[in-house]
């Protein structure tokens, strides 16, 4: 069984169903190796970047590591005080192979990768496929936190999928992108990841998901299809004496996170035929056709008004609301002022102009719980770099005409527009998160000189919603074509949220879908999780982490329900009563605070 994957994986003949996916690229992962965390280990995990022997030429093996590792700390509370490891989850050495290849969605101009891991533990017997997509715009790993971390240890294969998004950035300066292996390769070289028409070296840096020309949004679902069916095909070229490993004979989960979460939903509502035997989707991104609101609506909302209504004397206390010793930041009160200037608000007080500003956000559907939430969100200047992004990428705009003036390139001198050093640029691929800024990279544009530089580029980008222009009618007909199809009526499907989530408040996504899906007859399991947020990473943030739980352990129980299930015949509850949580506290995390019996 240990060679099976290897020996099998390298013959040319392929069974790939459906889909040509080219080079299929297969690596194994043993002795100072594995699957879940490449070797490091918990403690390996939050440690330092995993090291590369020669910073400007790292190995493929090198990137890999580094790219599990960032995608780690980018989703799990990983702190001293968190529990990984000891109260919930673990990183166990789980050697095996991995096959890696670029599929395409029928119309699109970019591939999205899909990546399997076959475990040598791989159970036979109970045949068992889970597929995910990475969260936000991360590369392929960006789910190993739950989907690999639950799954691999059961003796699952998991599927991964960047649903179009991921760090093959490229880089004009250079004409280089990302080869299949990670590294950077020039145009012509090798295939790339992501290969966007030629411009002058000023264009700067193309990011897939923003430039790619496919709204690959709206195709997640498709993406998520097409990462089970490489998985399965993938299991007949490592076992063909078994073969062939069908939707009927291999279980399928399909589970994600954020903007995971909301793939796997819109896969969810495509899979008419029973592919999926259960989906958990967490935090999740999903729109439903008049029901909500889409993010790009609350999210360019969000970048003019929370600011302003940060400002408010009822958030000085809350985490990343005030800068050091509870200090006022400086920008938020200019906001208010600048939008009492506009006659959005009035009164001649902060205190006034704060309230008027969170009055507005709360007829708007946003709780005080999700405001104190965005506070870290808005002090990291998420909505505007988040929504500049998504605004190309419903544009379908390239490099050099990203919307509002926006721009990405490497960060120079002084913080300037300038040329990437090489030994930057090859950890692009481990380390870019998909929406910069970061590793480098920065987003420029969409300012002026004045006191509130940045209001200037949030309002062009929430005119492109509000408005009725060309520009902004071809805006809202992507953010339509994202919306949500109805899963089947037998589907066991549930949705875990935090309460107090900040980036993807529940009042906009969560409890709309799932108010849908049971006005549809639909039955789905839901937890509103209380003193959950969006990003558990952020929990080991000194203050952060005291008020609230992570929601991964509440993922990995709805997904444990699943498997008893589907494979030990205990019965789907029609509903689960949602753990009563408490917030962690200063103190390293107790199970009693989760709820979870």
């Amino acid at each position: 069984m240990l060679s099976a994957c290897a020996s099998e994986a390298a013959r040319k003949e392929s069974v790939m169903r459906e889909v040509d996916y080219g080079e299929v690229r297969m690596t194994e992962h043993r002795g100072h190796d594995d699957l879940l965390s490449a070797g490091l280990g918990l403690a390996g995990l939050t440690g330092m970047p995993s090291a590369f022997a020669d910073p400007l030429q790292p190995t493929a093996r090198e990137l890999r590591r580094r790219a599990i590792q960032a995608s780690w700390k980018g989703i799990a509370d990983l702190g001293p005080l968190g529990g990984y490891g000891t109260v919930y989850g673990g990183v166990p050495d789980l050697p095996g192979c991995e096959y890696q290849a670029f599929a395409r969605i029928p119309g699109a101009r970019s591939p999205h990768r899909v990546l399997l891991q076959v475990p040598d533990n791989f159970d036979r017997q109970k045949r068992c496929l889970v597929v995910t997509a990475s969260s936000g715009s991360r590369g392929v790993y960006g789910a190993i936190a739950l989907a690999g971390a639950w799954g691999l240890p059961h003796g699952c294969a998991v599927a991964y999928t960047d649903k179009g998004a991921g760090a093959g950035y490229f880089d004009y300066a250079d004409d280089s992108g990302v080869a299949l292996d990670g590294r950077r390769a020039k145009r012509g070289e090798a295939e790339l990841e992501f290969q966007p028409p030629s411009a002058p070296v000023t264009a700067g840096i193309a990011i897939k998901h923003m430039h790619s020309g496919d709204n690959p949004e709206a195709d997640w679902g498709r993406h998520v299809l097409q990462a089970a069916q490489f998985g399965l095909a993938t299991l007949d070229r490592a076992y063909p004496a078994e073969a062939p490993f069908t939707p009927q004979n291999t279980k399928i989960i399909a589970t994600g996170l954020s903007n995971g979460g909301g793939a796997v939903l819109q896969a969810a509502g495509l899979d008419k035929e029973g592919f999926f035997a259960g989906v958990v989707a967490l935090e999740p991104n999903v729109h439903v056709k008049d029901h909500g609101r889409a993010m790009y609506d609350y999210a360019t909302e969000a970048a003019i008004w929370l600011p302003c209504a940060l400002s408010a004397e009822d958030f000085a206390a809350v985490p990343l609301a005030r800068g050091p010793r509870g200090a006022a930041l400086p920008a938020w009160p200019i906001r208010c002022a600048r939008l009492r200037a506009q006659g959005k608000i009035n009164g001649s007080t902060l205190a006034g102009q704060s309230a008027q500003a969170r009055e507005y956000l709360q007829a708007r559907g946003w709780t005080d719980e999700a405001i104190r939430s965005a506070a870290s969100t808005t002090a990291f200047d998420l909505w505007r770099v988040t929504t500049a992004g998504y605004a190309a990428s419903y544009l379908r705009r390239g490099a050099i005409d990203t919307p509002c003036g926006f721009h990405y390139a490497a960060i120079g001198i002084g913080g300037l527009p300038g040329v990437a050093d090489p030994v930057t640029r090859a950890t692009w691929w481990a380390e870019g998160s998909g929406i910069p800024p970061g590793a480098g990279i920065g987003l420029f544009g969409g300012m002026n000189v004045s006191t509130d530089p940045t209001l200037v580029g949030s309002e062009c980008l929430r005119a492109l919603w509000t408005g009725d222009g060309h520009e902004a009618q071809a805006l809202q007909a992507s953010v339509a074509a994202t919306a949500v199809r109805l899963p089947r009526k037998d589907l066991p499907l549930w949705v875990v949220h935090g309460a107090g989530d900040g980036l993807l408040p529940t009042a906009f996504s969560s409890e709309p879908y799932v108010a849908w899906l049971r006005e549809e007859g639909r039955q789905p399991i839901y937890w509103k999780v209380p003193h959950a947020q969006h990003f558990d990473a952020f929990l080991a943030l000194p203050g952060f982490g005291d008020l609230h739980v992570p929601l991964l352990p509440y993922g990995y129980a709805a997904l444990d329900r699943l498997w008893a299930h589907l494979y030990e015949g205990a019965v789907w509850p029609v509903d689960m009563p949602t753990p009563a949580a408490q917030p962690r506290g200063a103190a390293p995390l107790e199970r009693g605070k989760l709820g979870l019996p």
